[in-house]
């Protein structure tokens, strides 16, 4: 399908042909038949990226400050990978768009095949062919409204939600600041609703665009008698000012300040300097708002992801519900777009439809999509009989390119010898081309056409976790080899069907090929380590402290569909700890802290048993600070202490004499991957035992039940061989 994407690196904007999008749960497919881009936020975007590096650090501060901070944390070598990787993509774009139905993910009761929609949402309602759009970010259009005019709707949501701030009423007076396209659309919603409307905008021909779009009265900043014409036109001053101009300086809010009444409202859509003096503040006691984008629901993952709705006796206006009301307002007449669909380009034409909004004399532009999608038949598996020495290179093909892919998987993938990447996957198909022109994959493809091709030897999956189990277990039915970042599995349920996927695909194969990404146990420090105590003959005492960091409620891995923090990121630990010991879990016991405003219950202590009575203290911790180092692991043994921080410092210390090495940090992503690809080269077993993979599996998700229950957990099913195998 086409995409227009942005170069993040230089700012570029073009068309491109990448994979369409499969259906997925809680969501829809949609064939886009229009696409506005809007003359602030997009063109803000584009402008940002336009600038050099430190044009850029300038504009987002903020993202200076994060850099720096996972600097400190990570170090300034794995920041600067970061940093790279993020320049080295290509950006979707848009956020609202129109169009027609063509599938039903899992969990959709609401919409059907046909169905003619209007869709919401960065990321999701992008400028391509085809968007997957959960199910809360997209409403049906009424009949009488055309599919060109219903693009509007996720701009026109944003306008109404200001509306609705201002907590205006009939009669009213309302400033609307700033008289772009959702200053316009601003306008036409508060005409409708009763109110008498003044237009203020630095540009005077902007001005008195507003003028024939709606506004009573239009001013430009510049006039000197604006404060006199506005006390005229509304007698006490205007009762609330709504601010939809983009600006780096304070003016709009202070021009509000201005024109408005005793104890007025000033809400902030747009992107505005908050520096307003206090002056006209205090005393006129005025009251200051924000608008947050399309309404209640924004920015919740729940609402927006999960597709849980909030209840409408108690959340009459969340942001589909404003998105249909807009389209009602088109439905009805109260409001008329018309003069807003002027300029049309093809998708063809989307790096010249973005010139065009730099003219700044352009309020929107409306992008059209031919209806010329054709479908396409995956390709048939054929299932190799047994599993051989390859005589050639890896063919590999890859699902997932996120920030952990690109800085870690793809780089070791396309500096090994011996390994040609063939082909990569994402969910939207966005993504996938980004990652195609950075590491040199042949094509792009959907993940159901990559997990059945026939010509290639493995899949590397690096997708969202709740997504693992179902990619491993299809393409270990496909006869692929199969190399999965952690988690294996959020639940006992999808480890279920790994297990049987595997054991089938073994009985078919001669032996199948699973392999984890549990990439600490294969650092140099972690071998010193095993080679310091390899001699042992008593149980070992090891303590591990993660000082984890902080992430929101809202943050995706902290969502139960993906399992949290605890499968997600936890169960490194207890790989790290199982191998050390090489002896099975028996069981396991934890508490967290109560569950607040702020944690997710993710700040919690476990203490794991062996079979050979070695025990492991693990604090997993979110509420420290990140000056302290990230992880730190020590080991008790026979009279002898091993100490490592952060994978940079390790000390080794027995007899009274300790002996330390510092080296540059690794936490084992190369070895991992090196070790992996010569077992499938060489036909032999994935450098950590299936069995031992689940064992740590299930020893994560009885991390998490002890937690739940309050009660040791003990693993039911130890193979008692693993005892014997296992020294």
């Amino acid at each position: 399908m086409r995409a227009i994407l942005q170069d993040v690196r230089d700012g570029e904007v073009g068309t491109y042909d990448v994979p369409r999008p499969e259906v997925r749960a809680n969501g829809i497919l949609v064939r886009t038949a229009f696409s506005a881009i809007s003359s602030g936020t997009e063109r803000a975007t584009v402008e940002t990226s336009e600038k050099s590096l430190l044009g850029k650090a300038l504009a987002r501060p903020d993202l200076v400050k994060q850099v720096f901070e996972f600097a400190r944390s990570n170090g300034i070598k794995a920041a600067y990978d970061k940093v790279k990787s993020r320049l080295d993509t290509l950006s979707p774009l848009g956020y609202s768009c129109s169009g027609v139905v063509i599938g039903i993910g899992e969990g959709v009761s609401d919409f059907q095949n046909g169905d003619r929609v209007a869709c919401g949402g960065g990321g999701y309602a992008n400028h391509c062919e085809v968007n997957w759009v959960p199910r809360n970010l997209a409403v049906r259009v009424p009949e009488s409204v055309a599919l060109d005019a219903a693009s509007l709707t996720t701009i026109g949501a944003i306008a109404m939600q200001g509306l609705r701030q201002s907590e205006v009423k009939f009669g009213e007076t309302v400033a609307v600041i700033g008289t772009g396209l959702v200053g316009l659309l601003t306008i036409l919603l508060a005409r409708a609703a009763g109110c008498r409307i003044i237009a203020i905008d630095r540009d005077p021909n902007r001005a008195q665009k507003a003028g024939t779009m709606g506004a009573h009265l239009a001013l430009a900043t510049s006039d000197p008698r604006l404060q006199i014409a506005v006390y005229e036109f509304s007698r006490y001053g205007v009762d609330a000012a709504i601010i939809t101009a983009a600006s780096r300086s304070a003016e709009p809010l202070e021009t509000a300040a201005q024109v408005l009444r005793d104890r007025g409202r000033i809400v902030v859509v747009g992107d505005v300097n908050m520096g307003v003096s206090r002056h006209n503040m205090y005393h006129k006691e005025l009251t200051l708002s924000m608008s947050r984008s399309y309404g209640p629901g924004r920015y919740d993952p729940r609402y927006e992801e999960a597709g849980n709705d909030y209840p409408v006796g108690y959340v009459r206006w969340t942001e589909r519900r404003n998105m249909e009301a807009f389209l009602d307002c088109l439905a009805l007449g109260s409001i008329d777009v018309t003069p807003l669909l002027e300029r049309r380009y093809s998708i063809d034409e989307g790096g010249r439809a973005y010139e065009v909004l730099k003219s700044h004399d352009a309020y929107t532009v409306i992008l059209e999509y031919p209806n010329r999608l054709e479908g396409h038949t995956p390709a048939t598996p054929q299932v190799p009989s047994q599993r051989t020495r390859l005589s050639g290179g890896v063919r590999v093909g890859c699902i997932g390119a996120g920030g952990f892919a690109r800085s870690y998987i793809l780089p070791n993938l396309k500096n090994a010898d011996d390994v040609s990447l063939e082909a990569v996957a994402t969910a939207s198909g966005v993504t996938a081309e980004s990652a195609r022109r950075n590491f040199g994959f042949g094509r792009t493809q959907t993940p159901s056409e990559l997990l059945c091709d026939s010509t290639l030897d493995a899949v590397f999956v690096a997708s969202r976790h709740s997504s693992h189990a179902a990619y491993v277990c299809e393409a270990l039915q496909h006869g692929k080899m199969v190399f999965v970042e952690k988690p294996l599995a959020v639940n006992r349920q999808q480890l279920e069907s790994v297990r049987q996927a595997y054991q089938e695909a073994s009985d078919k194969q001669s032996g199948s090929f699973l392999m984890v990404g549990f990439n600490r146990r294969f650092a140099p420090a972690t071998e010193n380590i095993r080679r310091f105590f390899a001699k042992r003959q008593e149980p070992m005492a090891i303590h591990i402290r993660i000082n984890a960091g902080f992430l929101p409620r809202s943050h995706w891995t902290q969502q139960a569909a993906e399992g949290g923090r605890i499968i997600g990121e936890f169960c490194h630990f207890v790989d790290w700890a199982r191998y050390v010991v090489e002896f099975p879990i028996l069981s396991v016991s934890a508490a967290a802290l109560p569950d607040g405003s702020r944690y997710c219950r993710d700040n919690l202590t476990a203490t794991l048993t062996f079979a050979d009575g070695s025990i492991a203290n693990l604090l997993y911790l979110t509420n420290g600070d990140p000056a302290v180092p990230k992880e730190h692991f020590e080991i008790f043994c026979e009279g002898s202490v091993a100490s490592l921080q952060d994978f940079e410092l390790l000390q080794l210390a027995r007899g009274s004499k300790t002996e330390r090495t510092k080296t540059a940090r690794d936490k084992g992503h190369r070895r991992e991957l090196q070790l992996t690809l010569q077992a499938m080269k060489s036909g032999t077993q994935a450098p950590i035992p299936f069995e031992e993979i689940v064992e740590t599996t299930e020893a994560t998700f009885a991390v998490a039940d002890a937690i739940a229950g309050g009660q040791p957990i003990a693993l039911s099913e130890v193979d008692s061989s693993l005892l014997l195998a296992s020294r």
